[in-house]
């Protein structure tokens, strides 16, 4: 049965070391399927350093919270251009003691003096992606260091300045830059150095991008983290950084709309989960503004009422199914989803048993869907269905996810972000700042019809991250969560398809190749063996596209005989459980 919505820092100032010797033995590409066990506790991130600052945290009593804390505050020294207090967050939480699944609100909102023509150009038409992500435009109000603030307050166990140590530590005396952030720095160089702070960290004294192995250190990062330590969330929210940060954003070349107010009156919100039921299991997580969680519970929802257990992972007929549920759910996805503070969906019409299974019936027949279009779910409080018009809101692959679960049995899964790499290439207090007002569409209505995820001021932009959830029998079986703009939502409803469907262990289920589809194309990981299913797809009416899918799932399982962590192979995560 489907379960639905019940409802102080100065200026940067990079050291760079010649000596290339790593620091710590953790920048180095892992290849291939990477999973560890444990009998007590398990924590999975997308950078050693990040998961070994968590993992000591855990060794030394500290909850799922604290470590989540530790680690996500080394993502955003190790793993700048993902995330960091810069951005926002969701995060799905297990409390063990009270058998209760919630969700936490970390989104970023738009500040409140912006229009729905924030992205438009005097004619009203919509800018070009990039002239929109840099500079201070696309910068909403971060909500990141908020939200660790607000779930270490409920569930914390160390204290608060205890888990800032990794992070001030490294960002001291240096870390070794990864080839992942070598790659990525090397890829946007132009655009970071268009800002002073970013050019200075991020490139050489010659303009170049940094090489693996190089040390770098960011003492401006340390003191940041520092104000944080002694003076919580309030010293990011009010007083001198806060005062920095909305200077960057009105000085910049293209100057945004942030303000101190928008800091200052910043709140995370808490919110009920949203489940959906697949193969007797309940798969839950972030509900609007995420669209993760009610895509993927449509996805699964349809694929519900088909055997793919018996077609297989090799089987063309199996993908056809799933691309053709996925491209339904991205249509109702486009029309519908949307911060619900702002905007009224139909949540529990879009996962109703009977709505899904006429969706179903669409895919019973040989072909791919020649188009899709938005269905007619039933409305909550038995409203009317107001107008909507799809709108534009391209996502960047790019975000990170932490995965823990503690000696206590308590769960989290947090998707964490920055939007695109490097956000909106500014940089102030050691850290970047998103771009993620780039995740409202740019066009706010059409022919008079408004979009639902259009700007408002205030309004949290619809989101893709997908942390993830899986409850059996009413108790956590599973956590997952990936980054990838908005293929995360394929990422993760392909591992939960190889998991449950097809039986592989959840290291496999993460590594195996990535199939998805949005919105026409299927979209087929480059390089990887399902590159033999394009013919057969082609052949089904598919157009069909080859392309790199960095996805970066971490998952850990939760089994009779202990913990099973699993980190994607494409990135470079681990897994570290005892």
């Amino acid at each position: 049965m489907l379960v639905a919505l019940v409802v102080l820092a100065g200026p940067l100032q990079a050291q760079q070391s010649s000596d290339t010797r790593p620091p710590e033995a953790a920048s180095a590409r892992i290849a291939g399927a990477k999973s560890a066990t444990g009998k007590h506790w398990m924590v999975t991130a997308a950078n050693p350093l990040a998961a070994e600052a968590g993992a000591q945290v855990l060794r030394e009593g500290g909850s799922a919270i604290d470590a989540l804390v530790a680690t996500q505050l080394v993502l955003g020294l190790v793993e700048p251009q993902s995330s960091g207090l810069g951005g926002g967050a969701f995060l799905v939480y297990w409390d063990a003691e009270q058998s209760r699944l919630t969700t936490f609100d970390g989104r970023e909102t738009a500040p409140r003096a912006a229009t729905p023509t924030l992205f438009q150009d005097a004619a009203g038409a919509p800018l070009a992606f990039m002239d929109a992500v840099i500079g201070g435009r696309s910068v909403g109000t971060p909500g990141t260091p908020r939200l660790l603030e607000t779930v270490h307050r409920r569930y914390g166990r160390l204290a608060w300045s205890r888990l800032f140590r990794p992070a001030i530590r490294l960002a001291q005396e240096g870390f070794a830059v990864s080839p992942r952030l070598e790659e990525l720095i090397a890829g946007d160089v132009e655009t970071l150095k268009r800002d002073g702070a970013a050019r200075a960290y991020f490139l050489d004294a010659d303009g170049a991008p940094l090489k693996a192995g190089t040390v770098l250190r960011n003492p401006a990062y340390a003191r940041t983290l520092q104000a944080l330590s002694e003076g919580g969330a309030d010293a990011f929210y009010r007083g001198p950084l806060a005062g920095e940060i909305v200077r960057k954003v009105h000085e910049a070349a293209n100057p945004g709309l942030l303000a101190t107010e928008d800091l200052r009156d910043y709140r995370v919100k808490e919110r009920t989960p949203v489940c959906g039921s697949y193969r007797g299991l309940e798969v839950c997580g972030m509900g609007p503004p995420s669209s993760g969680a009610l895509t993927i519970g449509q996805i699964l929802g349809m694929l519900d009422a088909y055997d793919l257990t018996a077609l297989g992972p090799q089987s063309p007929e199996a993908w056809r199914l799933i691309a053709d549920a996925s491209r339904l759910a991205f249509a109702d996805r486009e029309r519908y989803m949307a911060d619900e503070d702002y905007v009224p969906m139909p949540t529990r019409g879009l996962l109703a048993r009977d709505y899904l299974a006429a969706r179903a019936r669409l895919l019973a027949g040989d072909d791919a869907l020649p188009e899709v279009a938005p269905g007619t779910p039933t409305w909550d409080h038995a409203m009317a269905a107001p107008a909507r018009a799809d709108g534009n809101a391209p996502e960047l692959p790019c975000t990170t996810q932490i995965t823990i679960v503690d000696a206590e049995g308590n769960v989290v899964s947090m998707t964490s972000t920055i939007e695109a790499g490097f956000g909106s290439r500014l940089m102030v207090g050691g850290f970047l700042l998103n771009n993620e007002l780039t995740d409202f569409s740019f066009r706010s209505q059409k022919d008079g019809v408004p979009v639902a995820n259009r700007v408002e001021p205030g309004k949290r932009p619809r989101s893709s991250m997908s942390p993830t959830i899986v409850l059996k029998d009413g108790k956590p079986l599973l956590a997952l969560g990936s980054p990838g703009g908005s293929q995360i939502i394929g990422y993760v409803a392909k591992t939960l398809i190889a998991r449950f469907d097809w039986g592989m262990p959840i290291a496999e289920a993460i590594a195996a190749p990535n199939v998805l589809a949005r919105f026409n194309a299927v979209e087929i990981e480059e390089g990887s063996g399902a590159q033999a299913l394009e013919p057969a797809l082609r052949g089904l009416g598919f157009e069909v596209r080859a392309m790199p899918m960095t996805s970066g799932v971490q998952a850990v399982e939760i089994g009779p005989d202990g913990l099973t962590g699993a980190a994607d192979p494409r990135r470079e995560g681990v897994a570290i459980g005892e």
